[in-house]
């Protein structure tokens, strides 16, 4: 996802960027779960803590769509970049892969680059800007993103030729409150959010 917004901004022609999705959760015992559980049910299952039934019951449900991970790891993360950063359009990024709506933003994507052609603009460096990488930011670390974005978002902002570094993302981080309960430290899965 960095890598296509990186792109954008570097050939600066009129683009918007349209996330895949994030994949719905599993249920195990009445609890959402993902891949992560699986991680730590294999710990758990080594350490005698689990049994080879239960862990086979959640290797089978714990990724039951399409999808990206479906924590606010780094496709999560950037996904809500590319909205906030203004890349994407409004309300696009979260909506799970197998939503429908999934195919009303991509057609509204479509849409919204020929109406970009036809105007001639704006084009992705007219968008990102220093503001627009700040606000970028703050929902990473809002959300308790992948800290991937910390090194990604400084990228973006070098194909814009923006001055936008580390020490700029750490700061944005240090000052914004953690407001969203995400996995993997948290207790709700990226469709939460959405929904």
């Amino acid at each position: 996802l960095p890598g296509m917004m990186m792109a954008m901004i570097r050939l600066n022609v009129p683009s918007v960027f349209m996330y895949g999705g994030t994949i719905l959760p599993g249920k195990f015992k009445g609890k959402d779960v993902d891949v992560v559980s699986v991680f730590e049910a294999v710990g758990q299952h080594a350490a005698g803590k689990m049994s080879d039934d239960d862990l086979h019951a959640l290797e089978c449900v714990a990724c039951p769509s399409a999808g990206a991970c479906g924590g606010q790891f780094t496709a999560n993360t950037m996904a809500c970049v590319s909205e906030a950063i203004g890349l994407a359009l409004p309300n696009s990024a979260g909506a799970p892969a197998p939503y429908e709506s999934r195919d009303e933003y991509a057609d509204a994507s479509g849409r919204a680059v020929v109406e970009l052609i036809r105007n001639g603009g704006p084009r992705p460096r007219d968008i990102v800007t220093r503001k627009s990488l700040e606000n970028a930011a703050a929902i990473v670390a809002a959300t308790g993103g992948s800290t991937n974005a910390a090194l990604h978002l400084p990228a973006m902002a070098h194909e814009a030729g923006i001055s936008f570094n580390l020490f700029d993302v750490a700061e944005i981080f240090k000052k914004t409150p953690y407001i969203a309960n995400l996995r993997p430290g948290g207790k709700y899965v990226a469709k939460d959010l959405f929904d």
